[in-house]
């Protein structure tokens, strides 16, 4: 189980009522299921990761999240989940209301655009960064909305969007020691649980 992972563990009730967003292969949805026993629901657009939620006996249903949600009556679920996807939604913020329209309260996982790692690769090199944590070319990357925690928490400002809680993932050294200081500069990925 991945950090990340392991904090929506914590965040989501044992037999409540979860959407997964992109929900690729399923995994966080079985893990879920086995350990809380969730009634979990799996959005996904990729035919081979249906087949494996398909494989691991997970509800998942075909679906282009840029389309919207319209499908799901308000409040369907206790709790709506998107990791690792927001930066590559067409419009982030009517997604994230969307998410917490049909959930009592949502999880959001992103990399974090203004780790120093990223700026000081910008700035010595003068290109798009690729680490291990933003893996692909500016031409073909899935990231179109580049931002940071500071950007995400102020349009949680802006749309009356509350925090319940928020992690910061880093691994690297020193980073790991120092990201609840400065988490904009230090944060690898950001973990956000969040409600109206």
């Amino acid at each position: 189980m991945t950090t990340d992972e392991s904090f929506v563990h914590l965040w989501v009730s044992s037999e409540s009522r979860v959407l997964d967003l992109a929900c690729g292969d399923g995994t966080l949805l079985q893990s879920l299921r086995n350990s809380l026993n969730i009634h979990g629901y799996g959005l996904e657009i990729d035919p081979k990761s249906i087949q494996k939620c398909i494989e691991k006996d997970i509800n998942v249903i075909e679906q282009d999240l840029n389309s919207g949600l319209s499908n799901f009556a308000d409040n369907s679920f206790d709790s709506v989940i998107m990791m690792q996807a927001l930066q590559v939604m067409r419009y982030p913020h009517l997604v994230l209301d969307e998410m917490l329209r049909i959930g009592r309260e949502c999880i959001v996982t992103f990399p974090n655009f203004g780790h120093w790692r990223t700026r000081l690769y910008l700035t010595l090199k003068g290109q798009m960064p690729v680490t291990l944590q933003l893996a692909y070319q500016w031409y073909d990357t899935p990231n179109i909305h580049l931002f940071t925690c500071a950007d995400f928490e102020v349009l949680c400002r802006q749309r009356n969007i509350r925090i319940l809680h928020r992690q910061h993932i880093a691994e690297g050294l020193p980073d790991c020691y120092i990201k609840d200081l400065w988490p904009n500069l230090f944060t690898e990925t950001a973990i956000y649980h969040l409600s109206r």
